[in-house]
């Protein structure tokens, strides 16, 4: 079985459409949270995931838009993408983003969008962090998203008190078969590791195995609509740079 995993869309169609070319195809496609948040395609994005999608999660972006917490929390870019996209979204759009859950188990699988810890804001950025969530982990395999860089950390064995830190090995598949995991496929629409390529991963439950990918997308497409749009040129220049 063949799953398609993302993450942080955030509303950037042409990444989105990107990647699908270049996954070809999969038997289910599993995301991990914020389908909204700083692109300027929300209505398209959420309506090619509600589509597609297996299971798909809530992260913290769509919970902004819904008013689950305060504007207040985001960077006043961030802010105001949120605000604009509240004004866009039909109503049976925000349904969808409300029905979606922070946390879900697929084929003995955990999946979140933030950590295991706080599924929806808390970010995976470091070892120790990462320890204490695979020590949470009910399952052996855990996938996140929220931090918008791929990665996977592994831990043999949690009696040794060992992990290791893999940076992605692009196209090459990763043997999941021993030990404990938290994989992370980046981000779709808006990487920050300094590759601006969109970003995703193929898990194959079969030969167990797990493949980062990159795929390039008419980012100067992505920001024209942004400049229209008057979004903030934070946000439109990031896109350039993947940071």
């Amino acid at each position: 079985m063949r799953i398609l995993v993302l993450s942080d869309i955030h509303a950037n169609l042409e990444a989105l459409e990107a990647v699908l070319a270049d996954a070809r195809t999969w038997d289910a496609l599993w995301f991990l949270g914020d389908l909204v948040g700083y692109g300027p395609d929300p209505v398209e994005c959420i309506d090619c995931i509600q589509r597609l999608a297996a299971v798909a999660l809530a992260g913290n972006h769509d919970w902004g838009v819904l008013g689950q917490v305060p504007l207040s929390v985001f960077n006043p870019a961030a802010r105001k993408v949120l605000e604009w996209t509240r004004g866009q979204l039909p109503s049976r759009q925000l349904e969808y983003l409300m029905s979606l859950p922070v946390q879900a188990e697929q084929e003995g699988i955990t999946l979140v969008h933030g950590s295991l810890r706080a599924p929806i804001w808390e970010y995976i950025l470091d070892p120790y962090t990462a320890w204490e969530n695979i020590e949470r982990l009910p399952t052996r395999i855990g996938l996140f998203g929220h931090t918008h860089v791929a990665i996977a950390y592994h831990v043999p064995d949690r009696e040794t008190l060992r992990m290791h830190i893999l940076e992605p090995p692009y196209d090459e598949p990763i043997d999941l078969k021993t030990g404990w995991w938290l994989l992370n496929p980046g981000s779709v629409g808006q990487p920050r590791d300094g590759d601006p390529r969109a970003a995703y991963a193929i898990l194959n439950l079969e030969a167990m195995t797990w493949m980062f990918r990159r795929v390039p997308y008419p980012i100067a497409k992505t920001q024209a609509k942004m400049r229209r749009l008057e979004f903030p040129s934070f946000l439109i220049e990031r896109l350039t740079y993947g940071e």
